[in-house]
């Protein structure tokens, strides 16, 4: 007799954050899902993750914000500060808070609880043969046959296989360096960009009962010592956050921007394998987030049958990667250089962003998420 082969929608390769959400969003909107992972446990993952405003209400809707959210810290307001500028620039909102910090962890762990009830997952799946996977044909899995429509991947950046992806890659000789920091000092729900000479440098509230940890994320072509970096947080923070102590297991890595799309018409990317941005945008987990919803909602015109589908997809997402990308670009370059010129523009931008509401407002929403670029 014929083995029974197990038809599905879709099959989703990588159960990260993107994955898992993907998984429930669609699961939730009664499609077929199976997601695999190669890891047979969660990963010990100590990161925070900013979630902006649209993100929430995203996580509201999944109905798994309610079982996070004691895990969160607000961020009620966001200080933009640079060394060219004496007056800073504050974005707040006058309803809600600007976003939340988690750490990876906690969301991960209820979302994977959720896909290992609902049988939707399945873990310690090797990836090898991923270049050889095909929409509509049978795939062995753990001793069972599936065909799916639609394969998605969601490998994470750890990921990079040339077979896989067309990747255009951005310039960047920054490096970015991560981690946590202990301080005397409430940190009163408020997350800083300072725009250093030699590169940005954020603080996010992080989760604590004490309110007196955070997040920090530096990025510079400069190399700079564990001594180096503490003296440059306090240097821009011990005024509004007290005695610091900087705390081990800092990560260091090179950032490489680049917008991506697949080799293979057989998959479809999502998250960090379409697109990574430089951290200074704060925004590259909550892209991820908008690469789900756009998903979701192309799903309800767009048959899943449809050979070009693939493309479509991508082709709509494109807009919002490109101008974040540019962005970023432009805002490096202009602080990295530091001529006359862009010294000017530099000055001109912050001028204009204090004097006006409307474009202020506009920033905002971007922050928040709510900005609709297309």
């Amino acid at each position: 007799m014929k083995n029974k082969i197990h038809k599905y929608d879709f099959l989703i390769i990588g159960a990260g954050l993107i994955g898992s959400l993907l998984a429930m969003a669609l699961y939730q909107k009664k499609f077929k899902i199976l997601l695999i992972e190669k890891e047979h446990s969660m990963p010990k993952d100590q990161r925070t993750l900013a979630v902006n405003a649209n993100s929430r209400d995203f996580l509201k809707e999944l109905n798994i914000w309610d079982k996070v959210k004691n895990f969160q810290e607000a961020i009620e307001k966001i200080v933009i500060r640079d060394f060219l500028n004496k007056e800073d620039i504050i974005f707040q909102s006058d309803h809600e808070s600007m976003g939340s910090v988690i750490f990876n962890s906690d969301l991960l762990r209820f979302a994977r609880n959720y896909l290992i009830k609902n049988k939707i997952l399945i873990q310690g799946i090797d990836y090898k043969s991923l270049k050889t996977l095909k929409k509509n044909h049978p795939i062995l899995i753990k001793n069972k046959s599936y065909q799916f429509q639609k394969i998605i991947l969601c490998l994470g950046k750890n990921h990079e296989n040339d077979a896989l992806y067309k990747k255009i890659n951005f310039e960047s000789s920054h490096r970015s360096h991560v981690g946590f920091i202990g301080h005397q000092k409430n940190h009163q729900q408020i997350a800083y960009e300072i725009f250093t000479p030699n590169g940005p440098l954020a603080l996010l509230p992080s989760p604590d009962s004490k309110k007196k940890s955070s997040t920090f994320i530096y990025s510079s072509k400069k190399p700079i010592t564990h001594t180096h970096l503490l003296k440059l947080i306090n240097r821009h923070f011990k005024k509004t956050h007290g005695r610091i102590n900087l705390k081990s297991n800092i990560s260091s890595f090179p950032i490489r921007p680049h917008l991506a799309r697949a080799k293979n018409p057989n998959f479809i990317l999502l998250g960090d394998n379409l697109r990574s941005i430089h951290p200074v945008a704060g925004q590259g987990w909550n892209l991820g987030i908008k690469d789900i919803q756009t998903f979701c909602k192309f799903l309800d015109y767009h048959p899943i049958s449809d050979n070009m589908f693939e493309s479509y997809f991508a082709s709509k997402r494109l807009p919002e990667n490109l101008s974040y990308i540019a962005f970023t670009n432009i805002l490096n370059n202009l602080y990295d250089n530091q001529t006359p010129v862009s010294k000017k523009i530099i000055q001109g931008a912050f001028s204009i962003l204090q004097r006006s509401k409307t474009i202020r407002n506009i920033f905002i929403k971007q922050a928040m998420g709510r900005l609709e670029l297309i």
